[in-house]
């Protein structure tokens, strides 16, 4: 989407983000091949978007574009203490066509060939139900291949009619991940178990093995059980984008072989680095700990 930064009490920023999109740049920079999958428009703002993820090292390839919408917007506003919230702008966007374009066949025969396919309830939240059931049946397929499907249940009220519905659709995610990468605060604002281990074991028991919850300031809970506690920092400057840099972090350094304890790790690393600068994306700079190795 295109973004709206708080950059002074009454003036804002223009750029870019999303959280699956914030993932998948902070992946690319860790030193993977990594395609978006997506729809924009023809619009100048959807052509800056693709510009400027290319940039970041994206394959744009995988989207696909809409003759009529264009990019979805929203703002973000911060407090004293660095959190956000948000308006969104996205009804009739692009993206919510993803099912339902042309090259969408294509689109997703590419996609089955991953190693690695990671969506949020954010993607099935912006998508009508059959653009929802399309994306649960590639994950299903991705994951009945012997792929691995990575989900988090990033929870945003006001794109839901109610939370019963998301939390049907968050299910049925769930049963098809292998990666779970739930949020504490999401899952009790959803309704579900309102502490990290009942969390763990709902997802569990759904059929996803892999669940690491995330615990905010607190760090997260590993597949095992411990609590493992985050970097000590000072005030973080802009809390956009902490869970969607964990989530890189853990999922690359498992892709190259880490251990759950070590990605977490790299995740909490990565999401501490991003809180002390503002935006989801920070500009590269000495002490970003991105590894390609």
């Amino acid at each position: 989407m295109v973004e709206l930064r708080q950059a002074e009490a009454d003036q804002y920023r223009l750029g870019y983000g999303g959280d699956t999109l914030n993932t998948a740049i902070h992946m690319a920079r860790s030193g993977h091949d990594v395609a978006f999958a997506s729809a924009l428009g023809r619009d100048s703002f959807s052509e800056r978007l693709r510009s400027a993820w290319e940039q970041e090292g994206l394959d744009c390839s995988t989207i696909l574009t809409d003759p009529v919408r264009g990019a979805g917007l929203y703002a973000i506003s911060l407090d004293a203490a660095g959190e956000r919230s948000f308006t969104y702008w996205r009804s009739d966007s692009a993206a919510r066509q993803l099912f339902a374009l042309p090259g969408t066949a294509d689109l997703l025969e590419r996609v089955e060939r991953a190693d690695m396919l990671a969506f949020s309830l954010i993607s099935l939240a912006i998508l009508p139900d059959a653009g929802r059931e399309a994306l649960i049946s590639l994950a299903a397929r991705m994951k009945g291949g012997g792929g691995k499907v990575a989900f988090d249940a990033n929870y945003r009220p006001n794109l839901w009619e109610n939370a019963q519905t998301a939390a049907y659709w968050r299910d049925k995610a769930i049963a098809m991940a292998t990666h779970g990468l739930p949020t504490l605060e999401d899952e009790e604002l959803i309704g579900g178990p309102i502490d990290a281990p009942s969390v763990a074991r709902h997802w569990q028991g759904l059929g996803c093995a892999e669940v690491v919850v995330k615990l905010g300031s607190r760090g997260c809970l590993l597949p095992d059980g411990e609590v493992l506690a985050p970097e000590a920092v000072l005030s973080p400057v802009d809390t956009s984008g902490a869970g969607d840099a964990f989530n890189a972090g853990y999922l690359s350094a498992r892709l190259k072989g880490a251990e759950p304890r070590d990605a977490a790790r790299r995740g909490n690393a990565l999401a501490a680095w991003v809180i002390m600068r503002a935006g989801a994306i920070p500009p590269l700079d000495s002490a970003a700990p991105y590894s390609s190795a």
